[in-house]
């Protein structure tokens, strides 16, 4: 017998076995649909049910969790970043060496300053002891034999322009 013959025999034998077994199945099926189809909605009704259970519960777990494992989880994480975390690179000395020094270096400024701000002016008194020496007609003559100018002396020495 040829290939496709046998192939041909067993395909039309299958075919027959299969119909045969469709036409015993029917009835059945008929009589188990209702069945089936009650039993899938009793297991809806079920699964329902016992998500409504569980729900409020899960809830419960979820906030004790929360209100006593999460702290303790938090602060296990924390630690293990400060763990984690590398040293930070210390700063060069020298830096705060300088910052030391021109504080220092401006303090010291200050208090010349305001030292030099408390003593009397050496050179002042001096020029006004010299002016009181002085005739007034000769700096009356001074002053005509220069010409009449812009420019005042003051008692000090110093000229003014106007």
């Amino acid at each position: 017998m040829s290939r496709m013959k046998r192939n041909q025999k067993a395909t039309m034998a299958a075919t027959s076995a299969g119909r045969r077994a469709a036409a015993q199945v029917k009835p059945v099926a008929a009589q188990m649909k209702p069945l089936a189809q009650s039993t899938g909605a009793a297991a809806i009704r079920r699964v329902r049910r016992t998500r409504a259970w569980a729900a409020p519960r899960v809830e419960r777990t979820g906030q004790v969790l929360q209100d006593s494992v999460a702290p303790k989880v938090s602060a296990w994480l924390s630690l293990a970043a400060r763990r984690l975390e590398p040293a930070k690179p210390q700063r060069p000395r020298w830096r705060k060496l300088a910052g030391i020094t021109a504080l220092a270096a401006g303090a010291g400024a200050a208090v010349a300053f305001a030292r030099n701000r408390k003593k009397p002016d050496s050179l002042t008194s001096v020029a006004e002891a010299d002016a009181g020496n002085v005739a007034p007609t000769a700096a009356m003559n001074e002053g005509q034999a220069m010409g009449s100018t812009d420019a005042d002396a003051d008692v000090n020495g110093q000229v003014r322009t106007s």
